[in-house]
């Protein structure tokens, strides 16, 4: 039973980040979050996701399967839902302007 529903919770997972890898203009109004964290990146205001991903993978071999932003204390955080290598699943709190880890 928990193997079905973790393959179900994979699945749904996998096929949201397919369609949300697709490319497509924001409707009108849309929050362009994404777009100010592009420039967080580039401005050097924040860290990137990709060097994120890879000092978790360092302490934690696994993979990620989600991230959001969010807020804490204060401050923008990346929040990483991340699939150990045993199959446990964890999330950590990134800051995300110095890409240290805040909580797991």
């Amino acid at each position: 039973m928990k193997r079905t529903l973790l393959a179900a919770m994979l699945a749904l997972g996998l096929s949201s980040g397919l369609a949300a890898a697709q490319p497509s203009a924001p409707p009108p109004g849309a929050d362009h979050g994404q777009a100010s964290a592009r420039e967080a990146v580039k401005e050097g205001r924040q860290a990137p996701l990709s060097s994120v991903l890879k000092t978790i993978a360092k302490s934690h071999p696994g993979r990620q399967l989600n991230t959001t932003m969010g807020q804490s204390g204060g401050r923008a955080v990346y929040l990483v839902q991340w699939q150990l290598a045993n199959g446990q699943i964890k999330v950590f709190t990134v800051d995300a302007q110095t890409g240290g880890l805040l909580s797991q």
